[in-house]
């Protein structure tokens, strides 16, 4: 998919997680179509060699810092101090997430706090610390959350990930309708299985249930991390700027397939 030349120039955006995975994708997508990333992980030894491939391989100079998203105070450091190089902020990707496989009736309390705090709590305290500078932004801020389709049906081995997800989801429509005043805009998208992603890698590959997958999605194949990097910038230009309070399948109409 192409987008103009420059789209995001003079955007500045935070992808949290960005060092791996789907929120490598988002940001090189952002960082040659103009705007000024920042990342925030967890791993200092991730975000180094990533912004080293971001420069050498696409030619953007990312700024990084560590933080967690489950400390709210934490991360609003990282983010002030991200913003404070990449000037503003207009942008914010919510993509940090964890999870793990594991029958509801074996899930420890331990495993079902941890997942709910790294994706669900983990996007509040970003909105949260974000908040005062999407406020200033002069087209009106974006948060884009990452989800999953598995948020809108149950999803056996995964009740934690699943119930943060769909949290995630009201989320959003909540932050529409309360942020929307300030000019915010809060979306999300829900990915189908990503093709190299530690998530389809793990939940998918692992499992052996790779080819099982494939004959559940109607395009017959995984998706690629660039499917959501454009369905990102798609809701972060101008071209979705009357988008809000909403959601963007980009999974080969997996769930409407499932549905049946």
């Amino acid at each position: 998919m192409s987008f103009a030349e420059g789209i995001l120039n003079g955007k500045s955006a935070i992808v949290t997680g960005g060092a791996t995975g789907i929120g490598s994708y988002i940001v090189r997508r952002l960082g040659t179509l103009g705007a000024s990333v920042g990342i925030v992980s967890r791993k200092e030894e991730n975000l180094i060699a990533a912004v080293k491939a971001f420069k050498e391989q696409d030619g953007i100079d990312v700024v990084w810092r560590t933080g967690d998203v489950r400390d709210p105070d934490g991360i609003k450091k990282s983010f002030d101090e991200v913003v404070g190089e990449i000037g503003g902020l207009d942008i914010l990707v919510c993509n940090a997430a964890g999870n793990f496989i594991c029958p509801t009736e074996d899930l420890s309390w331990n495993g079902w706090r941890t997942v709910i705090e790294i994706d669900l709590n983990g996007t509040f305290n970003c909105c949260q610390a974000a908040l005062e500078y999407l406020k200033a932004s002069q087209d009106g801020g974006r948060i884009i959350s990452i989800s999953t389709t598995q948020a809108d049906f149950g999803w056996p081995g995964a009740a934690h990930a699943g119930a943060a997800k769909s949290g995630i989801q009201n989320l959003m429509k909540t932050l529409a309708a309360e942020w929307g005043q300030y000019g915010i805009r809060a979306n999300w998208i829900s990915p189908g299985p990503i093709e190299g992603t530690e998530g389809v890698d793990r939940l998918i590959i692992q499992q052996g249930l790779g080819e099982e997958v494939k004959k559940n999605i109607p395009l017959g194949t995984f998706g690629e991390g660039d499917d959501i990097a454009n369905a990102v910038v798609y809701l972060s230009s101008d071209t979705g700027k009357y988008v809000s309070g909403a959601g963007l399948a980009v999974d080969g109409a997996t769930q409407w397939f499932r549905k049946r």
